[in-house]
């Protein structure tokens, strides 16, 4: 099987349901925002030297596989995939609650950065807020399964709390901002 087919040459791509949209539609840039998110997950994981946290992070990444094929997949499309649940975001909420036992209440803002993992778990968060306003900006548009909302909201939470244990576990403070 070959990589390229030569079926977006014309500024088009399409969906899991067959349908062919413009590459600019919401669609994909809703997943393909997830999709980069997911490459910066793999980026962070490539140097975590936590089993924990590197497993959480290919958990999450496999998470957002489904999810991308969730958004890709209109909710009214006669194509059945599977959806993402809400137990996924139970799972993430658990991650955080789990995580946070090992840190002090935070008091002040913090800023990004610390350990090399630290810095690049705070760039995911970013880009897992960014995916979940083009998600919103899709669902404006078009009816989206509100758990995937849920989990990127919940997920950025979660890569904060990452970020602080990494940086906690490399004996490196949090920077509180200064007003």
């Amino acid at each position: 099987m070959k990589i390229y087919t030569k079926t977006g040459d014309k500024g088009q791509s399409g969906l899991f349901s067959g349908e062919r949209l413009p590459k600019s539609s919401s669609y994909f840039e809703a997943y393909g925002s997830v999709d980069e998110l997911n490459a910066f997950l793999g980026w962070a994981a490539s140097i975590c030297s936590s089993d924990e946290l590197r497993n959480l992070l290919q958990q999450i990444q496999n998470c957002l596989h489904l999810l991308s094929a969730d958004l890709a997949t209109p909710l009214d499309s006669s194509k059945k995939i599977e959806r993402l649940e809400s137990a996924e975001v139970v799972i993430l909420e658990k991650g955080i609650d789990q995580l946070e036992e090992e840190l002090q209440p935070l008091k002040n803002f913090i800023l990004a950065g610390g350990t090399e993992l630290a810095s690049r778990l705070h760039i995911c968060r970013c880009v897992a807020r960014r995916a979940e306003r083009e998600v919103c900006r899709h669902s404006q548009a078009e009816e989206v399964n509100p758990v995937v909302i849920q989990y990127l909201n919940r997920l950025s939470d979660l890569l904060f709390v990452m970020a602080r244990v990494a940086n906690r576990r490399g004996g490196v403070e949090d920077v509180l901002w200064k007003s």
